[in-house]
């Protein structure tokens, strides 16, 4: 007889396996679930995760955060509540046994209105820990999740059920050891709700010189609070989160839109471009010129970035 783990696995892997015939991340017709295959251990790659649920069907993966890991496998989900740079690792993986998940992006309102409507307080205390956290799986949560994942054999039924099962895994997850996490982001006075807000104020305006005392008093913070609060959720400082997002979109830029690196560098807000080649150098572990050239000889899914299962 299987035991509860292995049922799991058996589960969760079955019902993707025949979605990823081969390597890559597929997207599906349900808004904000993706699949991913990996067939073999992949050193850690930069990525931007959203506020996410991410589970592993069959493999192992680690998602760096700050220098901190996270390990998941399919008896352990991982949850992100804020937009985080980080890296992703592929710990387990073969072609006879592919490491398979899936990646859901959580809505933040969803979850605001779930607690409202559920009775559950929205967490108000100071932001504990960074905005990744590893939590254990419930039978309610996997069973929904299994639900989701079944849909996708009936398309017409997607537009009417889809919302509601999405509604139950909010639900559910807030009712997970991962609640407290994701609480803390819906709490308009709290420290997690005020860092997200500042994220999303540099996601807009990353090629803008920065000034914490401006962005911290944006977020009805002092420059100190601001500066430790952002740091402990996100595993960097706000300019070094500024200098990701603007490497990032450069990286971006060279690769789909064809830009030289003066270009992209200009583009994204730096003033040199010998600074710029610098610094990607140190986030890429190459120049940018040699960077391009082994991406654009790499299969279109090996491409894409800033996806939290590369």
């Amino acid at each position: 007889m299987l035991s509860t783990t292995q049922r799991h696995e058996s589960v969760l892997a079955s019902n993707i396996d025949p979605r990823v015939s081969v390597q890559g991340d597929f997207a599906t017709s349900i808004s904000g679930l993706s699949l991913f295959r990996r067939d073999q251990p992949a050193p850690p790659a930069v990525c931007m995760i959203e506020p996410s649920l991410i589970l592993v069907g069959r493999g192992e993966k680690r998602l760096w955060v700050g220098g901190e890991g996270y390990r998941y496998d399919h008896s352990r989900f991982l949850v992100t509540s804020l937009d985080l740079p980080a890296n992703s690792e592929v710990l387990a993986a073969s072609a006879e046994h592919p490491c398979v998940g899936l990646v859901l992006k959580l809505d933040v309102s969803m979850l605001a209105e779930v607690i409202a409507k559920g009775g559950l307080p929205a967490t108000r205390q100071r932001a504990e820990g960074a905005g990744a956290g590893i939590g254990q799986m419930s039978p309610a949560l996997e069973g929904a999740l299994d639900r989701l994942l079944a849909l996708l054999d009936e398309p017409e039924a997607i537009p009417v059920l889809a919302p509601l099962i999405l509604r139950e895994i909010h639900y559910r997850l807030l009712h997970t050891d991962q609640g407290p996490r994701l609480r803390q982001i819906t709490a308009v006075d709290g420290q997690g709700y005020r860092i997200a807000k500042a994220i999303d104020w540099l996601k807009l305006n990353y090629a803008t010189a920065l000034r914490i005392d401006d962005l911290a008093a944006r977020v009805q913070m002092s420059a100190p609070t601001f500066h430790h609060h952002f740091r402990q959720l996100t595993g960097m400082s706000p300019l070094q989160y500024q200098k990701w997002l603007r490497l990032n979109e450069a990286r971006r830029l060279m690769l789909i839109e064809r830009l030289d690196v003066s270009r992209a560098a200009f583009a994204v807000g730096y003033e040199s471009p010998s600074q710029f080649s610098r610094e990607y150098a140190r986030l890429f572990g190459t120049a940018p010129s040699r960077d391009m050239s082994l991406l654009r000889g790499q299969p279109l899914e090996a491409q894409a970035l800033g996806n939290v299962a590369s």
